[in-house]
């Protein structure tokens, strides 16, 4: 294909990528070729471009919500830092966290603890009156789950959900405003829970890790900003009973404004694209001092679990610690060196940084995370059409992944065995599918990759380990892990793919053909290899002549129910099944059972009138099974 041919044919993509056009917009470039009969080349080079072109428009996509994200904590963070009116706040907070999440709902409850129950504070979206009013008892329904225990609680299906206390007056609430799928993260301040913040959906829904991540994250800037509201209402209130408050409102003025400032130029950081050194470089000038992000390793053992044990900065010695951490996870400290004094605000300050720390890494994390499975994705592709690759080349790319291509490996081909009901449901099941083998691979040090409606991996095999248990590994972690069955079916294990990496292709062929052969059987959420076949498993295996068998046994019977629409093959499948008997098989199919006899006479004129003998009986039921296999998989 010539060079002006290949730019010809990405001029019409990169228009549709300058104007941001819908993805259903570049099949248009290459229908309106083909209706004018353009020449194969183009069409071809057409083709190319479209898909070249949609994964770019993929990456923006992807990039623009991350962005989003990021934006709206630093937004969140800067209206924090020059608060002014809480319930102001608390709103922006609940609205961004309901836009970014896509849900139907989204909403705020505060404790009381002069009453001893719950009440809503925000709603975004909400219609039902006596929704907006609900005031719920300590312990009841989902935000009484995620008080009790501190941490985020979802539900698919709030109704049907038992892991939590339903009472009348919850429940008619939420059926009032019609919630079904709810998510639900702890507002925390040190140790206690002040209210809880909810997403939820009018449908059902499956929220993501990264979602949950995300209300979190918005969760801890509200009560951030709780928290910073009940400092300056302290401050008013000793305004009112001192006569040295304008000397302290002074003192303190100033180190918010330095709170304030500390903040803004975080958020001026991090949206140019600035590091976790750069950040405490920032912190350094706003508190006068220096401040360090430290290993975890290197920070003072006891200080550093004090100051994740209860969210707050700890002295040690002449230093200040603040942990940076998410969840469970510790990533280290921000320490501030040789400040003996620190005022309280510029405690917060410090502790604030370290949040921001740690929202930093978590995104960083992520993007690393996503790109690595991206490169994952992109060797097992290669792989799967190594006739064109460098086998040195693709050896190298696997090293630099911690993949040993000289190790014996197996090809494990899964799907989802449950029908969506729409669309955007199935594209969600497949995505979560996806990011768990992504996951499992890289914990393997194998690969994996979305293909024909499922995802492929390529997985080391471990000593004494053998292709099916593999495979049944495999489909139990991913059915844990998306909810639903999947079926895996295996190749044999491939010894030394450096040398011939071309045998990944055999190999996902015999993988798919085992997951064909799975289903047929009824064997759905299951794993195996071509080895539990049996017989039929040599022919699953290999580069048998499965055609030329299935032709030669039932060949005449399938072009005669071809050529005259009659059902012979589906009556010798029920005739088998049923024990070779006329009356259960016409009660099998629900025809009369001469109608069956007549079919059965004409197989034989078809076949040879010894067709049921026991040797000539077993061929033929093979050959159907084979026959069924030989139809193109639907995904």
């Amino acid at each position: 294909m010539s060079r002006d041919h290949a730019q010809s044919a990405e001029t019409p993509f990169l228009e549709l990528l300058a104007r941001g056009a819908l993805a259903d917009a570049y099949e248009q470039p290459v229908l309106l070729a083909r209706a004018e009969g353009g020449p194969a080349e183009r069409i071809d080079a057409l083709e190319r471009a479209k898909h070249l072109a949609l994964r770019v428009r993929s990456e923006l996509e992807g990039r623009r919500r991350r962005e989003a994200e990021l934006s709206a904590l630093f937004e969140t963070a800067h209206d924090l830092a020059g608060l002014r009116d809480l319930d102001a706040v608390l709103r922006a907070i609940v609205q961004r966290a309901r836009s970014l999440l896509g849900t139907d709902v989204a909403y705020l409850s505060l404790n009381d603890p002069e009453r001893g129950d719950t009440y809503m504070r925000v709603t975004e979206g909400s219609v039902a009156a006596r929704f907006q009013q609900l005031r719920l008892g300590m312990g009841e329904g989902l935000g009484g789950l995620v008080a009790q225990t501190a941490r985020p609680y979802v539900t698919d299906d709030y109704f049907e959900d038992a892991r939590f206390q339903h009472t009348g007056t919850i429940d008619a609430g939420v059926r009032d405003e019609g919630l079904v799928a709810i998510l639900g993260v702890p507002l925390m301040l040190g140790h206690h829970v002040i209210g809880v913040l909810f997403a939820a959906d009018r449908r059902a829904r499956l929220f993501e890790r990264e979602q949950i991540a995300l209300l979190g994250s918005f969760a801890a800037l509200a009560a951030a900003a709780i928290d910073t509201a009940n400092l300056l209402a302290e401050t008013r209130s000793a305004l009112a009973g001192l006569e040295r408050a304008n000397e302290i409102i002074k003192d303190r003025s100033g180190v918010i404004e330095r709170a304030s400032d500390v903040h803004d130029r975080l958020a001026e950081l991090v949206l140019r694209g600035g590091g976790v050194h750069d950040v405490a470089a920032a912190v350094s000038q706003v508190l006068d001092g220096t401040v360090e992000f430290t290993e975890a390793a290197a920070a003072p053992e006891y200080a550093l679990e004090a100051s994740r044990a209860d969210g707050h900065v700890v002295r040690h010695k002449d230093d200040w610690i603040a942990a940076v951490a998410a969840g469970d996870e510790l990533f280290g400290a921000l320490v501030l060196r040789g400040h003996p004094g620190l005022d309280p605000v510029d405690q917060l300050t410090l502790e604030r940084a370290a949040m921001v720390t740690s929202l930093l890494l978590l995104l960083a994390r992520r993007s690393a995370a996503e790109a690595e499975q991206r490169v994952r994705g992109e060797l097992l592709d290669d792989l799967l059409d190594a006739r064109d690759r460098d086998p040195r080349l693709l050896n190298d790319r696997a090293r630099r992944l911690h993949a040993d291509l000289s190790a014996a490996h197996v090809v494990l081909v899964a799907r989802l065995d449950a029908t969506a009901a729409d669309a955007d449901q199935e594209a969600d099941a497949r995505r979560r599918l996806w990011a768990a083998s992504s996951h499992l691979a890289a914990t393997r040090h194998g690969l994996a990759a979305a293909r024909d409606g499922g995802t492929v991996l390529l997985l080391p095999l471990a000593d004494g380990d053998g292709a099916t248990d593999l495979a049944r590994r495999t489909a139990r972690h991913l059915g844990r892990a998306v909810h639903e069955a999947v079926t895996v079916g295996a190749s044999a294990p491939v010894p030394d793919l450096a040398a011939r990496p071309d045998a990944v292709a055999a190999a996902y062929t015999e993988a798919g053909r085992c997951l064909d052969a799975l289903r047929l059987l009824g064997r759905c959420g299951d794993g195996a290899a071509a080895e539990d076949f049996g017989f039929l498993g040599l022919l699953l295996a290999g580069d048998q002549n499965v055609p030329g068998f299935v032709d030669r046994t039932i060949g005449q019977v399938v072009a005669y129910d071809e050529r005259r629409g009659t059902e012979l093959v589906r009556t010798l499948d029920a005739y088998f099944a049923c024990g070779m008997s006329p009356a259960r098989t016409k009660e099998a199919l629900h025809v009369h059972v001469n109608t069956v006899a007549q079919r059965l006479e004409r197989v034989g004129r078809l076949l040879g009138e010894d067709w049921q003998s026991p040797d000539r009986a077993l061929e033929v039921q093979l050959a159907l099974r084979l026959h069924r296999l030989s139809v193109p998989r639907r995904h």
